[in-house]
This record gives structure tokens, C-alpha cells and sequence, in this order.
């Protein structure tokens, strides 16, 4: 499902009861997506547009997790992602397909795929999964 514009995507996102879903939704099928060597992608997390304390963000502001987002939902990874070698040793330690992973966003390149934002990221940059996206910032 492609959408025209980004800001409208981001509207979705940032306003969903259920980000997850409609995350994977939007993205939409990616089997013509071949994620290489040891990346992972990941599809960038937005903040709701209100607040829990009740507080509505400037569209400005809501926009801005598409660039400064720490958090994304893994939607592929690469065929040698967490596979230990000479500089990294991951101990059995991985990420799956539907968990929210943390990153630097400086460790990341930005994507769109089928209109939604996405990041490339190394395996050994994903410094951590959270249950629940909304608690990092």
C-alpha cells in the first residue's frame, strides 16, 4: 500500500492505536526488498501525536521523529545479521522480525519504503529492544 505523501504517513502513524500493525500495513509486502550482508531494517517509530499527559505536539514536532527517531520496528534483516565473526561476538544474542529496536540514529541511513521511513542498520549498532517504543526517546 504506497502512499502519496510522507507528511501523511506520519499523520497516520502519529495518531494509530496500534502502530505495529499499521507500520506493517503501510510498508506492505516486502519480498522485492533484499536486505544485505549483516543490516537490518527497520521502520522508523513516530510518536503520537498526543501526549499520555494529554498534550497535543505540533505537526512540526511530530514530523521531526521521522529524522531524529531512536526506536523502529524490525522488518528484515540481512542474511549475515548476528552472525559472530572476528569483531563482533554476539553470544546467541539477536533481534526478530516485530520487535522495536534502539539505535543511534547517526549509526542508521534513512529509507523510504513504499512512502513510510525506514533505516538500515547495522546488527552491532541495535543496542537494545523495548516492548513498548513509546518509553525512548
Amino acid at each position: 500500500m504506497a502512499l502519496a505523501s510522507s507528511s501523511r504517513v506520519i499523520d497516520l502513524i502519529a495518531n494509530s492505536t496500534d502502530p505495529k500493525k499499521d507500520i506493517t500495513k503501510i510498508v506492505g509486502d516486502l519480498s522485492k526488498v533484499q536486505v544485505k550482508w549483516n543490516m537490518v531494517l527497520v521502520a522508523t517509530y513516530i510518536r503520537p501525536q498526543k501526549t499520555s499527559g494529554g498534550i497535543w505536539r505540533p505537526e512540526s514536532n511530530v514530523a521531526e521523529d521521522e529524522w531524529q527517531g531512536k526506536v523502529g520496528l524490525v522488518l528484515k534483516l540481512g542474511p549475515m545479521a548476528y552472525q559472530d565473526d572476528e569483531e563482533t561476538q554476539f553470544n546467541g544474542e539477536s533481534v526478530k522480525i516485530g520487535e522495536w529496536a534502539v539505535y543511534k540514529v547517526g549509526d542508521a541511513w534513512s529509507v523510504n519504503i513504499n512512502g513510510y521511513p525506514c533505516r538500515l542498520v547495522r546488527d552491532s549498532s541495535i543496542k537494545m529492544t523495548v516492548t513498548d517504543p513509546g518509553i525512548v526517546f
